[in-house]
């Protein structure tokens, strides 16, 4: 049996880093690809595109602290999202999700969304488990609850909303190294949400408003929305679509590009129609690209109507 004494090591310490470069941390993350196709991709919405650039380079930074040894904490990634429908929540949140996994901040590039549905029961009992059921899938990633306002109704004595909020506020406080949740809704009703539930408000360190489009950026939507399906709008049909855009933006329920998307499809529904009904013989692929003016101008939006009745997604 041999005596044998532990020697010291003696080997040297790596070197601490002394200066990180921002930049490319943000390149190697694939980041500043998620952004620079964000902007490419997302017309308009620059306040919302600034802070989501803002809130990467705090990330960026916060780890550039942790590297260097100096004090840091993780920080709060709850967020709300306000504004009217079809102005690109869902997309911003998907997004979200990829900026915060490519910087380490979660384990999954991934987005559960959910409603008031998919969270509150309809009986004693009901609601804890399908929340946690919620909160499981979504566990690594981002939840994304739209219309949150609807998980508080004070005036039904037996709403079981209320259990829901508490079981989301505890895991919001206690998961959140490892769930970011991402509230959203109208920007009114999301202020009266916040007031009725201050815990929320206190662990939303995020609060981004989408601004409504304008008419040139909603016509550039529109050319987006058919060069992805190939089709093209004739010169007439250009005119005829600026002047839907500008008649149903001032109507009631108008949710922004999903309401001209619903609008593009019912322009393909009369243009199919049309090509049935007028072609004398085989159609080219031109023909059966091209949206005439007389697809849009037959909307009744042009008589001072809706072109149908507004979907849940529309209402006010």
């Amino acid at each position: 049996m041999t005596d044998e004494t532990a020697l010291p090591d003696t080997s040297p310490e790596p070197p601490r880093e002394t200066a990180v470069d921002l930049r490319r941390e943000m390149a190697d993350s694939g980041v500043q690809d998620i952004l620079d196709q964000l902007d490419r991709d997302l017309i308009g919405l620059k306040p919302v595109k600034q802070r989501l650039r803002e809130i990467a380079a705090l990330l960026v930074v916060e780890k550039a602290r942790q590297r260097l040894g100096l004090a840091h904490d993780t920080p709060t990634l709850h967020m709300s999202f306000t504004g009217n429908p079809g102005t690109g929540k869902t997309t911003v949140a998907m997004r979200m999700a990829s900026i915060l996994h490519g910087l380490g901040y979660i384990r999954r590039d991934h987005v559960v969304t959910a409603t008031r549905d998919d969270l509150v029961g309809q009986y004693i009992g009901h609601t804890a488990p399908k929340t946690k059921e919620i909160l499981k899938k979504a566990m690594g990633g981002v939840l994304f609850i739209d219309e949150a306002y609807y998980l508080y109704r004070p005036e039904n004595e037996r709403d079981y909303g209320q259990e829901a909020i508490e079981i989301l506020l505890q895991v919001m406080e206690n998961q959140r190294d490892d769930l970011v949740v991402i509230l959203a809704g109208y920007g009114d009703r999301m202020d009266k949400f916040f007031a009725s539930n201050p815990g929320f408000r206190s662990r939303i360190a995020h609060h981004i408003d989408f601004p409504d489009y304008g008419e040139e950026e909603l016509f550039a939507i529109a050319r987006h929305m058919l060069d992805d399906m190939n089709y093209h709008l004739t010169p007439a049909a250009e005119t005829a679509l600026a002047e839907y855009i500008a008649l149903r933006r001032a109507q009631p329920h108008f949710a922004n590009a999903r309401s001209l998307r619903n609008a593009l499809d019912r322009a393909r529904l009369r243009q199919a129609k049309r090509i049935f009904e007028t072609a004398q013989g085989p159609v080219d692929a031109d023909a059966l690209s091209a949206i005439d003016a007389a697809d849009i101008r037959a909307s009744r939006v042009f008589s001072g109507g809706l072109d149908a009745q507004p979907s849940s997604g529309d209402r006010p």
